[in-house]
């Protein structure tokens, strides 16, 4: 377990409805006979979650509606541990809601409405990271739930404390000039690193992403483990194994993979060691429904 190093999440916070049903529906089917279960979410919240578990302090920055999912959504946060006094409560916006629909295989389908995390731009998380002064050797967390300009905001307070900067690509979009440049350790799922490089091979599309931002990627492969690709000449290349595990709810996952790589790194391990941890969690986190199961 991680030993207390500062990580700074900036990303989504959402409630997500879950429905489990025996099958996902097909376009224009209904599936009935589900049973129904509400539980907090968002990939930042998530990350936030799993990053805390590993004993990281952790510090959230988002927004949430000034309504009942969002009171509970910070609630929820609060209670793991996650620092939520730099969540932003909007008026007159709803808070983000996920809806999921989970099979009896624990694959899922996800539709979001992004609610109050879509109002976060960059000068609201400059305000909200105002007189922020980590310990050295922390970490900054980022997804793409947000808008480029909050995660650009978030970047450059990674880069003036000299934070390690470890970026989720997802849902996967075009990579901001200025982001590159900081060279982040990239974190896409197989589906994401194809999109992000026209590779549909996970390993060609590692070693393309390390050439744009000169720094290490590790491409999560669901029941297959990871991939790490270092980022020297010629590239180093690290099949991580999954363990075999009965598979309940596969939402999150990836956030339980991502907080927990942030969480080993502030605490000091090498990016390898942490990514080993990162894929035993996000596989022991599958055995449980919803998206913050235990790592």
């Amino acid at each position: 377990m991680a030993g207390g190093g500062d990580v700074l999440i900036v990303g989504s916070i959402n409630m997500d409805l879950v429905l489990r049903v025996s099958e996902l529906p097909a376009p224009g089917q209904t599936v009935s006979g589900g049973t129904f279960a509400q539980h907090g979410g968002g990939k930042g919240a998530n990350q936030a979650v799993a990053a805390t578990r590993m004993g990281a302090a952790v510090t959230m920055v988002g927004a949430v509606g000034a309504d009942e999912f969002g009171r509970a959504a910070v609630a929820d946060l609060a209670g793991e541990g996650v620092d939520v006094s730099r969540v932003a409560i909007l008026s007159g916006v709803s808070s983000g809601i996920a809806l999921i629909v989970v099979d009896e295989r624990g694959e899922n389908q996800i539709a979001v409405a992004s609610g109050a995390n879509a109002a976060l731009d960059g000068a609201a998380v400059e305000q909200a990271l105002a007189g922020f002064a980590p310990r050295p050797g922390g970490v900054v967390l980022l997804s793409f739930e947000l808008g480029d300009g909050a995660l650009l905001a978030a970047a450059k307070v990674a880069a003036a404390h000299m934070m390690r900067l470890v970026v989720n690509p997802s849902p996967a979009r075009a990579l901001h000039p200025e982001l590159i440049a900081l060279s982040p350790i990239l974190l896409p799922n197989e589906g994401e690193a194809a999109a992000l490089t026209g590779e549909r091979e996970p390993r060609a599309a590692a070693l393309a992403l390390t050439k744009v931002t000169g720094a290490e990627v590790i491409v999560t492969l669901g029941a297959e483990g990871a991939l790490l690709v270092g980022a020297t000449s010629p590239a180093s290349v690290e099949h991580i194994p999954a363990p075999t595990v009965e598979v309940v709810d596969t939402t999150g996952a990836g956030d339980v993979f991502a907080g927990t790589l942030a969480a080993e790194l502030a605490a000091g391990s090498t990016l390898a060691h942490a990514a080993r941890l990162a894929v035993r969690s996000a596989s022991l986190s599958v055995g449980v429904a919803g998206a913050r199961g235990r790592n």
